[in-house]
């Protein structure tokens, strides 16, 4: 069975930067294992599989090692290789996900990403992680994922994880964003999954499901910038909209082609 397969930096205007996701169109489901297979030998954070239903697109986002409950640089991806490659004509994405009905609204090469809104809450930091750090947030929150507050961005850059040891901890299917205030944006962060087999996630857009409503209300805007300052580093426009977030950015295409499976 020949498939196609497309790569896209996502969260970015030029390839190498960004989060990369594999998006691969279907027109039946595959069996799970199948799936995940693919997932692994494609070898980044997030493959995309997607049917176009029609009205709906019915999406799921693997990683390497599971199925994920809400991936936001992929379905990025997903509507960038709809609407750039496969010349999609609608203006709004409608995808039917795990998560539920998310839409997403392109505009000038931009796209929006109507998510649910998680606002995490004050939590204690499970001596696993707390061993696994080489700073010491601040402040602990957690919704899906723990949310670990620092002073400044540079904390956020310098943090080092001992993987030894944050590996005994499995968080499936969250993980842990480090964040604080931005210099040159609203607020900076990076994520880190355990047990997985991409440590750090280049631009996560799922975490800002919670870091929206988190920042929205510290530093009292609705609107936000936000940079993922990641060894490929990201940019992300974000609103807070009461139980629902926008999380926007832009894409490239990278590489364009064709596999082969039994």
């Amino acid at each position: 069975m020949k498939l196609e397969l497309y790569q896209i930096d996502a969260f970015t205007e030029s390839v190498f930067h960004g989060n990369p996701a594999c998006v691969v169109p279907l027109k039946n489901w595959l069996p799970d294992e199948t799936l995940l297979k693919i997932a692994r030998e494609n070898a980044v954070a997030e493959t995309a599989f997607f049917i176009d239903n029609g009205d709906t697109i019915h999406l799921r986002w693997f990683t390497p090692e599971i199925e994920m409950d809400l991936c936001g640089h992929a379905t990025l991806a997903t509507a960038h290789c709809l609407v750039s490659i496969l010349n999609y004509q609608r203006d709004r994405i409608i995808f039917d996900t795990k998560s539920g009905d998310l839409t997403v609204d392109v505009k000038d090469g931009v796209y929006y990403m109507d998510f649910p809104s998680r606002m995490p809450e004050s939590s204690t930091l499970p001596d696993i992680i707390s061993r696994s750090l080489n700073i010491q947030p601040k402040e602990v929150f957690k919704a899906r994922d723990y949310v670990l507050v620092y002073d400044s961005e540079e904390d956020v850059k310098n943090i080092n994880i001992e993987r030894s040891v944050f590996d005994l901890i499995n968080l499936d299917p969250g993980g842990v964003i480090v964040t604080s205030a931005g210099t040159d944006s609203d607020f900076v962060s990076r994520y880190f999954t355990p047990q997985s087999s991409i440590l750090e996630d280049p631009v996560t857009g799922s975490a800002h499901c919670s870091l929206i409503p988190f920042w929205s209300s510290r530093l009292g805007k609705e609107k936000l910038f936000a940079r993922q300052v990641s060894e490929r580093g990201g940019q992300l426009y974000c609103e807070n909209k009461d139980e629902r977030v926008i999380v926007a950015g832009k894409a490239q295409t990278y590489s364009a082609g064709h596999f082969w499976i039994e």
